[in-house]
């Protein structure tokens, strides 16, 4: 049976990242947790386990996955999952997660989020990767809704129903990212707030809060700026059906000083300390 310790924490974190290491090691940083990248402090020459240690002392941490390709139907990774599972035992985190994608095919791994079609055939296979991966870490994971760029032919549901109906077959939890909610709309014309209707909002644990890039077309997600004034708004709305739970700021690229991190981080904190149905009527 997996574990499901700490499923009801509801803090404000952000991600850890290199530029800011000296910054949690040698100061008094004001989050109540920090998420990494599973993959950096798992594999041969990846990031130095021992800073993770230094700063797990001082806060606690989330385990935030890119690559173990739920979606894949050559199977998972069972020596990824070892690896996994090891890192999670060590760290003892928050939550581990990952993403409803895929990314690998015949050894293969493409380093992108690649999107799964939401048909009855996927969602077997989705549910069965989910069982193994949860059994193999001993607990129970939490899956991100990655922004889109393509639709499949085909497809039998919406989004959100699948999820909604992966998290009641496996017993999963979702990492709802807001970001990828307002990107994955925007280019498909769906309405984000059905998506949030859809979703179970019981079933939320973490929240990811990002900045995203105007292509040509499309809205492309690249954590790269500050969260955007529609994003926030539909946060407050996410708030108000799924009430307080962790929720962080992510920037992977063009990383500002920590400072300004923490000053989008207490924009969070704002609505979170916004009454009920303030934040219906936000929404």
């Amino acid at each position: 049976m997996p574990n499901t310790t700490n499923t009801l924490f509801s803090g404000y974190g952000l991600g850890l990242r290199k530029e800011h290491y000296r910054d949690f090691l040698e100061t008094d940083v004001p989050v109540d947790f920090v998420e990494v990248i599973s993959e950096n402090f798992m594999v041969e020459g990846g990031q130095p386990r021992h800073i993770l240690r230094q700063v797990r002392e001082r806060h606690p941490v989330a385990l935030h996955g890119v690559s173990m390709s739920i979606g894949s139907a050559d199977g998972l990774d069972r020596e990824y999952l070892r690896r996994l599972r090891a890192l999670a035992d060590e760290i003892d985190p928050l939550f581990v997660s990952d993403h409803l994608c895929w990314t690998r095919i015949e050894g293969f791994n493409s380093h992108d989020l690649l999107p799964v079609p939401y048909t009855d055939e996927a969602l077997d296979l989705v549910c069965a990767n989910i069982a193994q991966a949860q059994d193999a870490l001993g607990r129970t994971m939490l899956f991100e809704n990655p922004s889109s760029y393509i639709a499949f032919a085909g497809e039998s549901m919406t989004e959100w129903e699948f999820l909604a109906e992966m998290c009641r077959r496996t017993g999963c939890d979702l990492l709802l990212d807001v970001n990828n909610i307002y990107v994955s709309a925007t280019n498909h014309g769906f309405d984000a707030h059905a998506f949030l209707a859809g979703v179970p909002a019981d079933r939320v644990r973490q929240i990811h809060l990002a900045g995203h890039s105007a292509g040509k077309d499309l809205l492309i997600d690249t954590h790269d700026t500050a969260v955007c004034a529609e994003v926030w708004a539909l946060y407050a709305q996410a708030r108000a059906l799924v009430g307080p739970v962790a929720t962080m700021i992510e920037r992977d690229a063009d990383v500002p000083p920590l400072r300004k991190l923490l000053d989008e981080l207490d924009v969070a904190r704002a609505h979170g300390r916004l009454p009920a149905h303030t934040l219906r009527e936000a929404a």
